[in-house]
This record gives structure tokens, C-alpha cells and sequence, in this order.
């Protein structure tokens, strides 16, 4: 056996209390709670709560009985995220200690394992306001939530194995792709071996298109080893509307016997920005329009799984109509990288900060970051830019220096950039990034002063805007948003610009609205959407995605609305307006007022549906044509009485592993199936089943919609979920939820 790696989510004890003894093998696991990772040390209301319910020390452990199997074995122990500082024990051996919640770690445990016996992972984290961990030291905009919020496993592996593989992409064209491969292999016997590395590119239906072999003799400990150049022909390359991905591996071999592999998912792709100011992915122009994103979630906190990481790139990508998204303002998830890959999102991401620098300490962490991020994440071709400065901080000349002198060494493939908010700042790096604030409630931007320049914020706390605000606030953010990527389009030399932002997030007590939600989405913090998330589904090209929105609700009292102005959101060539069954106008989009979007929105003037009545004209209707044919239409209606309560899980199956979970968005609808935005009703909710609900129980509809969560257990079955308006209205649906099928760490004998 070369390698194997274990599942360690699953059986784990919690206890929200530091006790010194929680580390020991003989601490009674019944006063703890049985739990599951990723878990939140506290969850949370979606809003007004307070930071301190999360800020405090927790204990995890998990009993586990290695086998003699795993004699002459290195066992590794490899976590994925721990908020904000944790301390691992083995057997109430003190292993080791990471600082800094987003980015992994491992620690060999092997010295301290008992073969055959009942063994003790224990881990103190540390979810208080750490003053020397990036990125706190002041105030910041976003809440860093606690608890191992991440996955874990065990990898056991030989005595010389590898730590880590890097697929350095040095040429790409349409005729040859050049990659360069670099190992860490790690020797923790007392002498030198020879070991023969085997690297094959496979394609994705696992065919050997490379293979290159050489003998290295590798010392005792760590040792970064580079092999000769591998030469793939004629590669697909990696496109944003075709990702295509390659299987790179990396065999070891001593004495032709296989003592490891490492696997990883390669895109070949060439993307650069060029003197022109200009982003090229594979020598094409790419004009890049994008949201940040927070990977906060309601109720759970930062604890969401896998599924539920993906789900969100498959908003940003298919139902926001983006091309990139930046991680502020820290690295995301694994599995949120692994899916932008696989469908073609691109990815800025940066290291933990926001505004603060710390001192000498708190920059040596700030450094480690940015180079665990690099490490883990620069076989991704979805990742494009490094952003390796603090957000929106003062200059540091020596420190960025050295981030940027880092990223370099890690990465030569790769950009960097760094993100200010003040336009003299030094740079330093290969692309200027800025965020663009001051004249956005024109609809107005800065001409750019550098090349290349992107711009990395505007709009958020310029505008916030909530799901349930007047029709006209709706209307406005969303014209807004449009207004300021128009005039990037209208710039060639602006690589780029990146609203703030995709989802409503929680925040600090010193900003937002008051009740821990910054209110800067074009989605909600469900994930739901407002007019201004319309507005970038529009920029799609309708083959890929048909859109056709009217930015309005039919109201009888205009006065609260917007005027006789109609604006529908579409990706065609014109669009039909139909008030009731009379044809009102045809229009094309408005490259008047947004002369360089992709697709601007049209804009009807004069629609006085008022003046008849809003029940006697019975509906709108926007109906939308390329070439003359349908591509898609929408209709608005005079809004009814409650029909009908929606419930609408993302997924219909889940893993019976105590974590997974699917949102379960709630809506409550008229007869026209339209969503009562007024409407504030609570529901209250009963389960049924192995699974259990995360959200509030009842919840109070915001503007007639929202969304729970379904969790597994650890055993399978069918999880009903009832939800109800008292004497009123209730919905009935099913998930089911399927036995694990990986490996877990046996927890006993």
C-alpha cells in the first residue's frame, strides 16, 4: 500500500469550555457532545447576535484504534481549517500549534500512537479575539465565527512519501503545453535512499498521453526536488466555457516498489495581463466581471461542508453569470476551488487581513499564510491572481517586498496583486488593484492611473440594499451595479471590476445595519436573489443561460415604486412588452445609456398601467427574441392572496455522516406563483428521520422567502421536513440520506 487517506470527520466529542484535563485518554466523554465535522463551535441565529457568543476555547476529541496494519507507517493528521488558533494533542502529548483559521495544517503523529490500542486526538481551539493572528489586531468587516470548521483526515503514508506536488505550467500554446514538476518528499528515516519518480499526464477518460522517469537520491528530512520538463502536444486548454482538466501524477518507487502517489487535477492554460492593461486567458481578450464573496453562511457560520461550498460556486458561475470571483479577504475552501475548476469560475485569492498591520510576529504569520495558501492552491487553474497584501492597508515597503518576493518563489506562474483603497499607494505588485467607492452613487468610477489595473470593490456599503426594501431601492442598486460595469467595459485598460458584493454577509457591531448583516449582496444572505443579481445573470450569453427579468413588481400605487420607467434585464436582441394583452413596445437594449455592456438592460418608458388600473390590466409581460424567436419571457401580476407554502431543497440526497446538509429555501406564493415580498409570516418546522434542522424554528419570512438547512445523522434514511403557517398553510418534502461510503479512522477495535 502507497498511500491511504481516512476520513476523520465523523465521531468526534465537543465541549464549549476549556478544561485541562479534555486532553487526557481518561476524561469522561459523556459530558461532551457527540458531533461531526465541519462544526461551529456556536450556532447562531442568521441575525442580532453577538460576537462574543462564538469567542471563546472549545475542546474536540476523537478516540481511534490503529490497527498493526499501520506498523512501520507514518500517520498524519491534516486539518483544513481551524478558527482561529489550535492546539493538537495525542494521547495528552502536546503534537503541535497552528495560528490562523484559514488555512491548513498537518502534524506527524506517529511517535505517539499506540498500535492496537485505544488512542486519543485531542484539539484546543482557540476562538477569541486573537490580537496577533491575521486577520485581527482591529477592527475588520466580517465575523471570523469559531471551532473546526473544516475537514480533516488522516493520511497514512511510508516512511519517505510526498507532501506535496507542484505542476508548474512554463509554456502554454495551442501546440504544446511545458510543465515543470516540483516535489517535496519527506525522508524520515536515517539514511539516504534512491528513489525513481514517475510523473504521468493522464486525460480526463484516464489515458497516458506523458510519462517521465528519472532516480533522485533523497536525504534524510524534507527535500524540494525538481525533474526534467514534461512536454504535453496539442493540449485542450482550460477555458472558462470549457474547463477541461488533466489527472497529473507522481509515483515514487524504490526497488520498483510503489511506496506513493499523489494525485492532482491540472488545467493547461496560459492567462496573463499584457502592457496593454489587458487580461488574456489562452492569447483572448477576457474583460472580467466578478463579485467578491464571504464564506459565511447563516446560521452555521463558516462550518459548511463540501456540498454546500460548491453550491455557491454554481450560483456565482450559472445563476450570477460571473467569470471571476475574489476570496475576501482570505483563502476559501478546498472543495469551493476544486468546483470553480471544474466549471470554469476564476478565482482571485488573497491572504487573511483586513486594513491592519500588525507587528514583526503578526507579519511572520501573515508570511506563513501566504505560503501555506500558495502551496495548497497553486495547482488550481482556476486561480489566477495572488493577492498578497492586507486589504485596504497602508503602505509597508519591506513587507510586501517579501510578500511579494514569496509568492514569486512559490508561484513564477502567477501574478500577484494587492488590493488599496487609497490611489498613491506604492506598487509593488504586477497588477494594480483598487477599490472604487467615491463616485459610485453617480454610477461613476475613476479612470485607471496604472497598468494593469482592476478595479476590486465599489458599490457594498455605497448602496446597501435589502431584499425586503422599497421596489424603488431594488431597482436602483441593481441600475447601479449595471451603471459601473458599463463604464469598465467602456475602459479597455481596466482589466477588470469586482462588485462587492455576491452575498449579504454577518459583520462586527461597528458596521452593517445593525443587526450583523452587512446588507452589500445582490443576494441575500440565503443565497436568494435581488433585482441587482438579475442584472449580472443578464450578462450571460443566452445560449448558455436565457434571461429575461422585468426589474419591477406590478403595484397599483406607482407612488412607491418607480415612475412610468420599466426596466427588464435580458441577454437577447429585443424584448416584447406586453401590458395585459396589448402590445405596448418593442425595444432594443439601451446602448444609449450602456453603450459597452455585453447586454444592457432595456428600458420602457411611459408604462402608466396605473392609469387603468393595476387588477384591470392583469399582467405585464416581457418576452424576450434573437433572430425573431423566443428565447425567454416573464410576467408580472397584480400580487394575490397566500396560495401556497414552497419548500425547495437544493439537494434530494445527502451523506448519513453527521455533517452534510442541504438549504431548504422557503417561499410563500399567490396564485400567479409569484413570491409574496410583503409577506412576514412565520413558518414553524417538524422533522422527521435521521437529520435534524439548522435555522431558526419558527422562522419569519423575509420578503416572503428564506431558508433552513437539513442535516444528516449519522445513520441513513428518509428526513421528512414538515414546514407550516399556524391555520394556514404547510409543505411536506423528502431527502434522503446515504450511508458514508468512505473510510473513516476506526474509532475502536
Amino acid at each position: 500500500m502507497s498511500r491511504e487517506v481516512l476520513n476523520l470527520n465523523t465521531d468526534w466529542f465537543f465541549m464549549a469550555e476549556d478544561i485541562k484535563d479534555a486532553k487526557e485518554l481518561r476524561f469522561n466523554n459523556e459530558k461532551m457532545e457527540a458531533i461531526s465535522l465541519p462544526h461551529s463551535n456556536k450556532l447562531l441565529p442568521h441575525h442580532y447576535f453577538l460576537e462574543k457568543e462564538y469567542q471563546f476555547i472549545s475542546w474536540y476529541r476523537r478516540p481511534f484504534y490503529p490497527g498493526k496494519e499501520y506498523e512501520n507507517k507514518r500517520l498524519l493528521v491534516e486539518f483544513d481549517g481551524v478558527m482561529s488558533a489550535g492546539e493538537v494533542f495525542l494521547n495528552g502529548h502536546k503534537i503541535g500549534e497552528h495560528k490562523g483559521g484559514y488555512t491548513p495544517f498537518s502534524f506527524d503523529i506517529t511517535d505517539y500512537v499506540e498500535l492496537a490500542k485505544e488512542n486519543l486526538l485531542a484539539v484546543r481551539v482557540d476562538s477569541t479575539q486573537r490580537k496577533d493572528i491575521p486577520p485581527e489586531g482591529n477592527v475588520v468587516d466580517y465575523l471570523l465565527f469559531g471551532g473546526i470548521y473544516r475537514d480533516v483526515r488522516v493520511k497514512v503514508v511510508n516512511p519517505i512519501y510526498l507532501n506535496w506536488a507542484f505542476w508548474e505550467l512554463k509554456e502554454v500554446e495551442q501546440t504544446r503545453g511545458i510543465i515543470r514538476p516540483s516535489f517535496e518528499i519527506i525522508n524520515s528515516l536515517d539514511k539516504v535512499e534512491k528513489v525513481k519518480i514517475c510523473t504521468r499526464i493522464l486525460d480526463d477518460r484516464g489515458d497516458e498521453l506523458v510519462y517521465h522517469e528519472e532516480e533522485k537520491t533523497i536525504k534524510a528530512g524534507a527535500q524540494e526536488i525538481k525533474i526534467g520538463e514534461l512536454e504535453l502536444k496539442n493540449p485542450r486548454l482550460w477555458e472558462i466555457n470549457n474547463p477541461y482538466l488533466y489527472q497529473a501524477v507522481c509515483e515514487i518507487y524504490i526497488d520498483n516498489c510503489l511506496i506513493d502517489k499523489i494525485e492532482s487535477r491540472i488545467g493547461v492554460r496560459k492567462l496573463e495581463f499584457r502592457e496593454d492593461g489587458v487580461c488574456y486567458l489562452n492569447n483572448q481578450a477576457l474583460k472580467l466581471r466578478g463579485l467578491n464573496r464571504h464564506q459565511m453562511f447563516p446560521y452555521l457560520g463558516n462550518a459548511m461542508p463540501v456540498r454546500g461550498q460548491r453550491k455557491d460556486v454554481d450560483i456565482l458561475k450559472n445563476e450570477l453569470g460571473l467569470n471571476f470571483v475574489r476570496s475576501s479577504h482570505y483563502p476559501p475552501s478546498p472543495a469551493f476551488l476544486e468546483r470553480c475548476d471544474e466549471i470554469g469560475l476564476l478565482v482571485f485569492e488573497e491572504i487573511p487581513g483586513w486594513q491592519h498591520i500588525g507587528d514583526q510576529e503578526w507579519k511572520g504569520l501573515s508570511l506563513q499564510n501566504l505560503e501555506e495558501m500558495i502551496i495548497r492552491d497553486r495547482n488550481h487553474p482556476s486561480v489566477f491572481l495572488w493577492g498578497v497584501r492586507i486589504n485596504e492597508s497602508p503602505d509597508d515597503n519591506d513587507f510586501y517586498l517579501a510578500t511579494n518576493k514569496l509568492a514569486h518563489q512559490l508561484d513564477p506562474s502567477r501574478p500577484t496583486a494587492g488590493v488599496r483603497n487609497f490611489r498613491d499607494s506604492e506598487f509593488l505588485e504586477d497588477v494594480f488593484t483598487y477599490n472604487d467607492f467615491e463616485l459610485n452613487r453617480e454610477g461613476k468610477i475613476k479612470f485607471p492611473h496604472k497598468k494593469p489595473y482592476m478595479i476590486t470593490e465599489f458599490m457594498g456599503h455605497m448602496y446597501p440594499t435589502k431584499a425586503y426594501d422599497s421596489v424603488e431601492r431594488l431597482i436602483k442598486h441593481a441600475v447601479k451595479h449595471a451603471q459601473i460595469q458599463d463604464k469598465q467595459y467602456r475602459v479597455p485598460h481596466i482589466a477588470g471590476a469586482c462588485g462587492w458584493c455576491a452575498f449579504d454577509y454577518n459583520t462586527h457591531q461597528d458596521f452593517g445595519s445593525g443587526d450583523r448583516i452587512c446588507y452589500h449582496g445582490v443576494c441575500d444572505v440565503f443565497r436568494l436573489p435581488k433585482f441587482a443579481a438579475f442584472f449580472y445573470r443578464s450578462q450571460q450569453e443566452a445560449a448558455v443561460n436565457p434571461v429575461v427579468f422585468i426589474a419591477r413588481h406590478l403595484i397599483p400605487s406607482f407612488n412607491e415604486d418607480y415612475g412610468d420607467e420599466l426596466i427588464v434585464f435580458g441577454n437577447c436582441e429585443e424584448v416584447e412588452l406586453f401590458i395585459g394583452k396589448e402590445l405596448f413596445a418593442v425595444n432594443k437594449p439601451d446602448y444609449l445609456t450602456y453603450p459597452a455592456l455585453p447586454h444592457p438592460p432595456f428600458v420602457f418608458k411611459g408604462c402608466k398601467w396605473w392609469e387603468w388600473g393595476a387588477s384591470t390590466v392583469g399582467s405585464i409581460t416581457a418576452v424576450g427574441k434573437i433572430a425573431g424567436k423566443e428565447i425567454a419571457r416573464h410576467s408580472i401580476y397584480p400580487f394575490g392572496q397566500p396560495e401556497k407554502l414552497l419548500l425547495k431543497p437544493d439537494f434530494k440526497e445527502i451523506k448519513a455522516d453527521g455533517a452534510d446538509l442541504s438549504r431548504v429555501v422557503i417561499e410563500l406564493k399567490d396564485d400567479q406563483d409569484q413570491t409574496l415580498h410583503l409577506a412576514h409570516y412565520p413558518v414553524f418546522f417538524e422533522v422527521e428521520g435521521p437529520g435534524r434542522l439548522i435555522g431558526e424554528n419558527p422562522f419569519t419570512l423575509e420578503a416572503g422567502r428564506g431558508a433552513v438547512y437539513l442535516q444528516s445523522k449519522r445513520e441513513p434514511g428518509k428526513i421528512n421536513l414538515k414546514g407550516y403557517i399556524k391555520g394556514q398553510f404547510s409543505a411536506e418534502i423528502s431527502i434522503m440520506s446515504r450511508k458514508l461510503e468512505e473510510k473513516i479512522v476506526p474509532v475502536s477495535m
